[in-house]
Formats: structure tokens, sequence, C-alpha cells
């Protein structure tokens, strides 16, 4: 544990995306305990954005995960894998005059692609969130960017209909959905994402991760090119937070 706490500090210390949250300091107490200090934010994980809003509109979706795929991008050009993109690790804040700011916390899982799996992880351990783990994560693969961009497709899955890809309590029949299992469009859920955003958030949870976007910047152009009904704006953003702030 002490290891993945060191090897988490490290990594996120080499990264400068304004959508990671910053490491300012890290290290030992005279106790042998491991600590590190990381910027303070305003606002709340994106758990409790969907518990408080149920489902958001397809453009704060793609509003959110363009900030996401800016992240992820840094990371992965570094040899930098996250491995566990779940809704408690992505922070969405007011951050000075900029609101719907998203942070990606904890880097607990993180894997450099030039480390061996052998070297952090014990055989036949499973690492990471199962609502969200990526078919060749379940299949003791070695991880590449791809199981980021699966996860990144979970994520924008539950913004839009407010549940899991796969809803269900048995972790065994979870883990089953997620390597042979095709999910339902997002549509199926939400009657307001297109089927272009459809076919997007279904191609990041394609069970091959060539089939994927290639990367996170790739996912990026896509979302940039899906034509919305209704873009999320700042004035929106401001509004829903000024709202929040007051209830």
């Amino acid at each position: 544990m002490q290891a993945r706490f060191k090897r988490e500090a490290k990594a996120t210390s080499r990264l400068r995306s304004p959508h990671t949250v910053e490491l300012y300091d890290f290290g030992v107490t005279e106790h042998g305990d491991f600590y590190y200090v990381m910027e303070h934010l305003d606002g709340m994980d994106l758990e409790a954005l969907i518990r408080h809003c149920g489902t958001l509109p397809p453009g704060r979706v793609v509003f959110l995960l363009n900030q996401l795929c800016f992240s992820l991008g840094e990371a992965h050009e570094l040899g930098i894998i996250h491995r566990d993109l779940k809704t408690q690790n992505i922070f969405v804040c007011r951050l000075g005059r900029q609101y719907d700011f998203l942070k990606v916390l904890d880097f607990g899982m993180v894997r450099s692609s030039f480390e061996s799996e052998a070297s952090m992880t014990a055989a036949g351990e499973l690492t990471g969130s199962a609502v969200s783990m990526a078919p060749e994560l379940i299949a003791g693969q070695e991880p590449s960017p791809a199981v980021d961009i699966y996860g990144a497709g979970c994520l924008a899955y539950e913004m839009l209909t407010g549940r899991h890809v796969f809803e269900t309590d048995a972790v065994l029949t979870l883990l089953l959905n997620h390597s042979h299992t095709a999910p339902e469009p997002p549509s199926t859920y939400n009657s307001q994402v297109s089927p272009e955003l459809d076919e997007l958030v279904l191609s990041c949870l394609e069970k091959k991760p060539t089939s994927r976007p290639a990367s996170a910047f790739e996912l990026r152009e896509r979302l940039s090119s899906i034509a919305l009904q209704e873009e999320w704006t700042h004035q929106q953003a401001q509004q829903w937070w000024d709202e929040v702030a007051t209830t």
C-alpha cells in the first residue's frame, strides 16, 4: 500500500494539465506515515453530481469529457495509465471564474506503461473498480491507454443515463458482462442522446482495445465533431453553480 501511495504521488507530480489535481508536496512523517499535500477544490465528485441531477444534458457531458481528455492525453503521452476511472475519482468544481472545471483525482492504481505489472500487483489480483473495468484488465492482460478510454466510456454512460453500463450487485456477473455483453445504447435510457453520441460512447466500450478511439486526443476530436442540439455554455454553468451554492 505504501509503495502504491508513493507511486501515485510521483506520477501525479509529473502531470501539469490543469485538469489533473495539483500536488504540492509529499513525503514521509517521522512516524513513517506517507503523506501528500494537494490543492483544495470547491465542488463535488461526479458521483454526487449525478446523484444530484439524475442525468446530465448531452452538451454538459461533452463539455466535461473534453476536459477529461486533456488530463488523460497528457498522462498517456508520459506513459502513465490511470486504470481506475470512476465517478468518485472525477471532481467537478468552481475554479476562480471557471465553472464545471473538471479535475482527475486518485492515481492510486496508476501504472507506467514501461513498468512490469508483476512488480506492483500480486498474481491474480484485479485492480480497479468493477463498474468500469475494461475487459482486458479482467482477462489479466497488460494495461494500455485503451483501458482509460473504456473508463471514459463508462463515465460518459453514467452521466448520460444516471446508471452504470451494467446494473447488477453481483461482482462476478458484472465482470462477465464487461467481458462479453454488449451494452445498451445510452439513448435507451435518455432520448436526448443523439445517434452520433450513442455511437461514440459505444465505441469507447468496445471489447477489443483496438476498436476503441486510438487516444484521448482522438476521442476529444470526435467529441468536438458531434452536433449538439444545445451546447453547454459558461453562463449555464455559472447559473447552475450559483443555484447549488444557495441550496
